[in-house]
């Protein structure tokens, strides 16, 4: 991965490069699970907030999120027919919610970021389908995600599968490239033709999010200015992990 004027979308430019990025995801990891086992009936987001920001610090990394573009939370949470953006308030999860969760760590000047959405408590069976099928985009557009593929081959993996299941897919919002940035190219819509737009090669690393909605794909933004939401108010379910393209495959880090 060594070199100079490498293609524009390589994010990973050396070995020690590398190392920070999968670092930094390890982290993610770590606090997403941190995260994930306090999610209960009765707690605010604002202190899911609070217990990530902490846990990030308490690993070595700072949150990606906060600040950034002006953004109050060190994680995203967002419930029900809210996509993504949400912030962290003293609002309560409830039963019968699904949230999603979307956080980000920097780790030595590189970025991961992670999302995902847990049900609390009983939800009826299309959303749970919603919740599955979300997940299985994202696993589906990772495996797309090889040297010698194209940024469109993930995104028609994504969509046909969502179409095919009798979900929408969210357009306007889409992943993207990672690295000393949160945001870097190239730009990744969860839909598309096979064999289209850039290349896949060795030193991306890519942020790869499913965003999926029981109803149609128009979306709006709250009053707050940060939270999207679907147009119908139908439920909505959003996955994410950054990979790494190394020589010939894919690599999780998150």
């Amino acid at each position: 991965m060594v070199g100079i004027n490498r293609p524009k979308g390589i994010n990973i430019k050396s070995i020690k490069e590398l190392g920070l990025i999968r670092e930094s995801g390890h982290m993610l990891k770590q606090v997403k699970q941190i995260i994930n086992s306090n999610i209960t009936e009765g707690i605010s987001t604002k202190e899911l907030d609070a217990i990530a920001e902490k846990e990030i610090y308490k690993l070595g990394g700072k949150p990606g999120f906060k600040g950034l573009y002006g953004f109050p939370g060190s994680i995203c949470a967002s419930f029900n027919e809210e996509i993504v953006h949400g912030i962290p308030s003293s609002r309560k999860v409830k039963e019968g919610d699904i949230l999603s969760i979307d956080c980000g760590v920097l780790y030595e000047d590189f970025n991961t970021d992670s999302a995902f959405t847990i049900s609390i408590g009983s939800i009826p069976d299309n959303i749970k389908k919603l919740i599955r099928t979300t997940s299985e985009a994202l696993n589906l557009g990772i495996k797309s995600a090889v040297p010698g593929n194209q940024i469109g081959d993930i995104g028609n993996s994504v969509e046909s599968h969502s179409l095919e299941n009798g979900f929408s897919v969210v357009k306007e919002y889409v992943g993207h490239g990672i690295g000393k940035k949160l945001h870097e190219d190239p730009q990744i819509p969860n839909y598309g033709q096979k064999s289209t737009g850039p290349q896949i090669i060795e030193g991306m690393a890519l942020a790869i999010e499913p965003m999926l909605i029981v109803g149609g794909e128009k979306t709006i933004i709250d009053n707050d200015g940060w939270t999207v939401k679907t147009a119908d108010s139908s439920m909505s379910a959003h996955f994410e992990d950054t990979i790494i393209i190394t020589n010939n495959q894919y690599e999780v880090v998150t």
